[in-house]
């Protein structure tokens, strides 16, 4: 037994080496995106040192390209440990040993032609040699990790596999013209979007470059053929259905990136997010074309009971994975730190893409969220109808929209707002998911105290897109949902002690008890309350605010003292309901205090 546990041990840390392997080679075709995009590729024009020093040199452009060659470096040293383990340790897959070694392989010839890559054909032969490191990587890492108990027959041949290589290499046609473009300065003969200046190109450049962007439209009809094929016929299969619906997003948001960076001008901020963009597309195809190949056909329980659902309840089914009420409490908060941070109300247009993003990111970590507690949804009288656990959706589709929706948001907000926001989201989409749902909910008492950081960061992105930065008062936004957090969902803690002790889920009141959960609700109503008094205090808000402040604190006060007072649950449910109510009129107090 004890050996077997060892075995397992170290296939455990042999699967996490091969998705190291795999961010850290998507991390060194990123860095060769941004290093040839940014013309910064001369820097070091030595090979492997910059100007025969082995240090980081002086300049930005020598700076970011030693990065890029350590990331190579590092890159490398990985891929040959994990192709050494593989054969030490005999691994059983063949297929992960044969990819691995072709990696490797790859590796040693990049090695050989690293010098003189500054332009032309060996700069392309260069990114060839990666994407296809990157390939073998990536696909390596998806063997390892898929759970294959059954093979789907001749899969690597069927119209939908077909369709998958053929979108790969249009894509990867599509990415070394677009670096060749870049290489030889032909990019810039194609003025504007998506027509040369608004018309036809009037030069055989601009034709060049105007025929890269007729290969993006075809290798765009494909991405959306790949994407429409996957969610039709395999809804069941999470990681097929999740990579191809990646592929279609990333795709969309990778012309629209490239489409705003030629308008303005190539900023390195949105260079940067395309050559991300890039790679990301490229993983999102391999581990697509990987997963029709050898992943199982998984059928939920629940589907196989209920048919699949169709129009107007299907939508409502994916409506109900956004928690669409909690969506709408968020973007309160989000609209008010866009009015608090600018100082008036924002534009329309601003507004509306904040907002936008706002809802598709909340939207999309609550259904990543029902994903990874679908089974715990399922043991709860208060979840149990959720689309998930009743089977109105498979997990295959509930992941799928949450990463589509989640890429979404970002490329909405890093396009149409500022990077910033983008960031800001990103970092609350990863807090929720994956620091609270994964790890938090199920590991501490504290779970919804750490984890209510990611609900505060909502109103860091709309003070973010209308200010573009974030400072000491922005912070105050953040701190209120943040001590909020915990009164509200003890609250409801309380109502359903039950369901968590069933679920197995260390809320407070399953763990330390009813009464002394009572009693952290109502130290907590107080601290979130004096916290708004601190504004005004701190002269962060006027009159208005301070007055509104006093009379809904007062108010939650009182709901938590007769919580803490009075025994059963109607009392801790009327308080669930007030703090809702009072969290949106403390914010809706916040944009009046700015605007009257």
């Amino acid at each position: 037994m004890e050996a077997h546990m060892k075995t397992t041990h170290k296939k455990d840390w042999f699967r996490r080496g091969l998705i190291a392997a795999a961010i850290l080679t998507f991390l060194v075709v990123m860095a060769g995106y941004l290093v040839r995009f940014d013309g910064v590729e001369n820097a070091c024009p030595d090979w492997p040192t910059c100007y025969g020093q082995w240090g980081m040199p002086a300049g930005l452009a020598a700076q970011l390209e030693m990065v890029h060659r350590i990331l190579a470096g590092i890159s490398a040293l990985t891929i040959f440990a994990l192709a050494l383990w593989a054969y030490v340790r005999r691994e059983s897959n063949a297929a992960i040993k044969t990819f691995l070694t072709g990696a490797l392989a790859g590796v040693i010839t990049e090695s050989f032609i690293g010098s003189g890559l500054g332009s032309g054909l060996n700069a392309n032969i260069h990114l060839g040699l990666a994407l296809l490191i990157m390939a073998l990587v990536t696909t390596a890492a998806v063997l390892g990790n898929i759970k294959q108990k059954t093979l789907i027959a001749a899969s690597s041949s069927s119209g939908f596999s077909r369709l998958a290589w053929a979108t790969l290499l249009a894509v990867f046609v599509v990415m070394l013209s677009g670096a060749w473009l870049t290489s030889t300065g032909t990019a810039n003969a194609c003025a504007g979007w998506p027509l040369c200046s608004g018309g036809l190109p009037v030069s055989s450049a601009g034709w060049l470059a105007f025929g890269h962007r007729i290969l993006t439209l075809i290798a765009g009809l494909l991405a959306a053929s790949l994407f429409l094929a996957a969610w039709r016929k395999h809804y069941r299969q999470p990681v097929l259905l999740t990579s191809a619906t990646a592929v279609g997003l990333l795709f969309a948001g990778q012309v629209l990136i490239s489409a705003l960076k030629v308008a303005r001008g190539y900023p390195i901020d949105l260079v940067a997010l395309h050559a991300a963009a890039t790679a990301a597309l490229w993983a999102a195809l391999i581990v697509t074309i990987t997963a029709a190949i050898v992943e199982p056909e998984r059928v939920h329980p629940d589907v196989q009971n209920n048919p699949r659902s169709v129009g107007a309840s299907r939508l409502k089914a994916f409506l109900m994975l956004n928690k669409p009420i909690i969506v709408v409490l968020l973007l309160v908060t989000t609209f008010a730190g866009m009015v608090v941070g600018g100082k008036h109300m924002p534009p329309l247009a601003l507004a509306f893409w904040t907002l936008l993003g706002g809802a598709l990111a909340a939207g999309g970590s609550s259904a990543l969220n029902q994903v990874i507690d679908r089974e715990i949804d399922g043991n709860m009288q208060r979840t149990a109808k959720r689309p998930l656990p009743s089977g109105a959706l498979t997990p295959a589709e509930g992941l799928a929209y949450g990463v589509g929706a989640c890429l979404a948001a970002f490329f909405i907000l890093a396009g149409f707002v500022n990077l910033l926001a983008a960031v800001l989201s990103l970092v609350g989409m990863v807090y929720y998911v994956l620091l609270y749902s994964v790890w938090l909910k199920h590991a501490t008492v504290q779970n919804i105290v750490i984890g209510g950081g990611a609900g505060a960061i909502p109103p860091l992105v709309g003070w973010a897109a209308a200010a573009g930065s974030l400072n000491i008062p922005s912070l105050f936004l953040f701190a209120i949902i943040f001590m909020w957090t915990p009164p509200h969902f003890w609250a409801l803690a309380i109502v359903r002690k039950n369901d968590y002790a069933r679920a197995g889920v260390p809320m407070l009141p399953v763990v330390k008890g009813e009464q002394y959960a009572r009693i952290q609700i109502f130290i907590y109503t107080l601290e979130l309350v004096a916290l708004t008094l601190l504004m005004p205090l701190l002269k962060m808000t006027g009159s208005l605010f301070l007055v509104s402040a006093v009379v809904l604190g007062l108010w939650l006060i009182y709901a938590a003292w007769n919580v803490l007072r009075i025994p059963g649950n109607k009392v801790a449910w009327t308080m669930y309901r007030y703090s809702s109510m009072y969290l949106a009129f403390i914010f809706l107090a916040l944009v009046l205090d700015v605007l009257i």
